[in-house]
């Protein structure tokens, strides 16, 4: 059974071991020092941002981070996004990660976020969307989504977060189901 719960700071020594698994720090390319955790994680596990950060449990086993923001709450990234696609009003965009490469490649990654953009629905009644944009190289994570249901809506160039990476990215997006 698959849940989550906000990410506390005391979770941040599990989170530096994920981000340092190299199929996570490929794709993330993040500062793992305990300075960069704080500063980066630290104001959503406060509640001082409104991006959330959430662990996710299988089983009551911690196995990966969803980060779910509204994109009106960061019209930087938002603007960016709207050079590629339509981005309603509302809409959440989410990233994740499954930090132990055993739990790779075993259908967890599309179950979780299938059960984020769940939560979404049920919790942010107005998000009439959900769009992830994701490098294009980085084919187990737009595989994942195609999975979870979403389809991809747009191509085109994004800052990376990797810049080894080319600036190449896929938009994916799912839309709320029609309430009956």
């Amino acid at each position: 059974m698959i849940a989550w719960r906000r990410l506390e700071e005391s979770d941040f020594p599990l989170l530096r071991s994920w981000l340092e698994q190299p199929h996570v720090a490929r794709w993330w390319h993040h500062e793992t020092t305990a300075e960069a955790l704080a500063r980066d994680f630290g104001p959503a596990a406060r509640g001082e941002e409104p991006a959330e950060d959430f662990l996710v449990l299988l089983d009551d086993r911690p196995v990966g981070l969803v980060q779910r923001c509204v994109l009106d709450d960061y019209p930087d990234y938002r603007t960016e996004l709207t050079g590629l696609t339509a981005v309603p009003h509302g809409t959440a965009t989410l990233d994740y990660l499954i930090g132990d490469p055993k739990d790779t490649g075993r259908g967890i990654g599309p179950a979780v976020i299938r059960w984020a953009v769940e939560r979404t629905w049920s919790g942010c009644p107005a998000v009439p969307c959900v769009l992830v944009p994701v490098a294009a190289g980085n084919r187990p994570s737009w595989r994942a989504l195609e999975k979870a249901g979403f389809c991809r809506v747009a191509e085109g160039d994004l800052e990376p977060d990797n810049p080894i990476d080319g600036p190449l990215h896929y938009v994916y997006r799912v839309d709320r189901p029609e309430r009956p």
